[in-house]
């Protein structure tokens, strides 16, 4: 009889880190453009790179559940001010990786990693669907719905700690 999967083991087989060399930056837009173009229909058919991808302050993260990367997140500080405010964004995962926490953990990812680079405040535009997901996680609402990329998003924001993120 096969073993329950306890929360223990269930952490540690999920990973989240910035892409380490092409092959996996390659891997983190491949991934973006199967849930932004493909699944979504956002960015039509075309990419969704934008000159965030090019600067090199932004992080390209990926995750991994059991070894393969499944999904991945973009984060980047949005002032010259020593980068206190971060920018989320590009959260896409994988159909076959929804099942479980991947998503949440790459959001928390992000957010530790902001707040340890000092980072004191995170912002996100956030697909309505997914508001009471980012909600769970701590997130707050910060401004009114607004059009962004032609879909209704929710501005929404997080404090950040250099501790623990």
């Amino acid at each position: 009889m096969a073993a329950a999967s306890s929360p223990v083991a269930e952490a540690r087989a999920l990973a989240c880190r910035v892409a380490a060399g092409t092959d996996e930056l390659a891997l983190h837009y491949a991934i973006r453009r199967t849930v932004f173009c493909a699944e979504q229909g956002m960015f039509g058919a075309r990419d969704d790179r934008d000159d965030r991808d090019r600067d090199g302050a932004t992080l390209h993260a990926v995750g991994a559940e059991d070894g393969v990367v499944g999904g991945t997140v973009r984060l980047y500080p949005l002032d010259d001010d020593g980068g206190r405010l971060w920018q989320g964004d590009r959260l896409a995962v994988l159909p076959a990786f929804r099942h479980g926490s991947l998503g949440g953990s790459l959001v928390r990812f992000a957010v530790r990693t902001a707040g340890a680079r000092g980072g004191e405040r995170m912002v996100a535009m956030i697909q309505q669907p997914n508001v009471r997901f980012f909600l769970a996680l701590g997130w707050s609402l910060d401004g009114d719905v607004v059009d962004f990329h032609g879909r209704p998003h929710q501005p929404m924001a997080i404090a950040l700690s250099g501790a623990d993120g």
